[in-house]
């Protein structure tokens, strides 16, 4: 039975409440008097070093795009202070972690094949260019 706190990235993958632990702190920005007395602010941390939700592909490009955000131990954490209440910062975190998630689901576009110019294009190219040349040398000063 899939718990509430669980996160649905997509149909087929949730990911575990388990796996997921979140910290509230205080936040800097807006918010007046309050923000020196609440917690607004959110840090969500994936443990994606057991997790078992993403394939070990995905883990490895999901590493590499949360940059900075990864940790040594195979975390992912993920800060959100943009919004001055509490629960809206925690919806702003789980879908920013949704969003990172996909992008590392979505598989490596295939390396680009070098390919060489054509026989006829380099010669096309070379023509174009002794065109632009001699435009160039009939408009230059005539010696006398």
């Amino acid at each position: 039975m899939a718990d509430e706190r669980d996160l649905k990235v997509t149909e087929r993958i949730t990911i575990p409440a388990a796996e997921l632990e979140e910290q509230f702190i205080r936040a800097g920005g807006p918010g007046g008097q309050n923000v020196n007395k609440v917690s607004s602010a959110v840090q969500l941390r994936y443990l994606g070093a057991e997790s078992t939700a993403i394939s070990p592909d995905a883990k490895r490009r999901l590493y590499r795009l949360a940059g900075q955000r990864a940790t040594k131990e195979g975390d992912v954490i993920i800060e959100a202070s943009r919004y001055r209440s509490q629960e809206r910062n925690r919806e702003d975190a789980r879908e920013r972690l949704v969003e990172l998630v996909l992008e590392a689901l979505r598989p490596p576009p295939p390396p680009r094949k070098k390919t060489k110019p054509s026989r006829g294009a380099v010669e096309r190219r070379i023509k174009a260019k002794k065109a632009r040349s001699n435009v160039k040398k009939m408009r230059r000063s005539v010696d006398d």
